[in-house]
């Protein structure tokens, strides 16, 4: 169980639930959280990334009580999950809302698909988790934590982002709210707020109307990879973020400082902004229109 000291919440012996945790940041949160004795709940769609994690936390002494393919998007598999969850370990005392897709791509070329499979996974993904295992934290009356993965894509108006940061934005919403709501019942919650984080969705990333072997394209991909942190630096920025009961996580200075030139210089913020835009543009300016066939005719 999940205890709160006068500072921190330790995890020993906590019962925590991490969806994505095949790779990237969900993986390496596991890791942490089993060094420092969490019961690890483990969830992905890829089985053998999952796997993979298994070994991986049980090699360093970690314990996994179950580990689970699913789609977080699919609120039935995410319900049928949660009640095996429950039944085998009782209320959970940390929900880790990892796991999330990317795609970027301006409003002329996003196609309808992008802006649905953003919402689906890394909006919906995160509600089905709440509705089914938030609930029966609050009836155990034993507190908890509760970590939702936003983005910086959640905080700044980042370019080409429309439809990832409609998802990340919504969470931030969620999980605005829910700070509140959930503190009479001594639930924490974080919202974790990464910029550059080298995990394999930087190299899968989709870009409506984008050509990826584009020399420009790739020249700005591996400025991205040198300026990402590792996810063993976001999943401690995480897991210390939880034991501090804080609610801003952020992964990287940058972020941290762009959100505070967003509430107190509003002006600077804007004029940045712009300027990261013109830049982006002028990195990928060629824009192929990815629209269905029935859209061109």
């Amino acid at each position: 169980m999940i205890r709160l000291g006068r500072r921190r919440r330790s995890f020993d012996g906590a019962n925590v639930f991490i969806t994505g945790a095949a790779s990237g940041i969900g993986r390496a949160t596991a890791e942490h959280a089993g060094r420092r004795g969490a019961r690890l709940h483990l969830t992905d769609r890829s089985a053998d990334g999952l796997t993979e994690t298994v070994a991986r936390v049980e090699a360093a002494g970690g314990t996994v009580v179950l580990a689970r393919t699913a789609d977080v998007a699919s609120y039935d598999e995410v319900r049928a999950l949660a009640a095996e969850v429950t039944a085998t370990s009782g209320p959970m005392d940390v929900v880790m809302n990892v796991a999330g897709v990317s795609a970027w791509g301006t409003v002329s070329s996003l196609r309808h698909e992008t802006w649905r499979r953003m919402v689906d996974v890394n909006l919906m993904g995160p509600i089905h988790v709440i509705e089914e295992l938030v609930p029966p934290m609050v009836e155990s009356r034993r507190g908890g934590h509760l970590v939702n993965v936003s983005s910086a894509a959640g905080i700044i108006g980042m370019p080409w982002h429309a439809a990832y940061s409609a998802s990340k934005f919504g969470l931030r919403g969620v999980s605005e709210v829910l700070r509140f709501d959930l503190e009479r019942h001594r639930i924490g919650v974080s919202l974790v707020c990464p910029g550059a984080v080298a995990t394999p969705l930087t190299e899968t990333v989709q870009i409506d109307g984008v050509e990826k072997a584009n020399p420009r394209f790739l020249k700005a991909q591996a400025r991205f990879r040198r300026h990402a942190v590792s996810p063993e630096d976001a999943a401690a920025a995480i897991i210390a973020g939880v034991e501090r009961n804080r609610y801003w996580v952020y992964t990287s200075t940058d972020i941290r400082l762009a959100h505070l030139l967003q509430r107190l210089a509003p002006p600077l913020y804007a004029l940045l902004m712009r300027l990261i835009n013109a830049q982006a543009n002028r990195v990928l300016p060629e824009v192929r229109q990815a629209r269905r066939p029935s859209d061109a005719a």
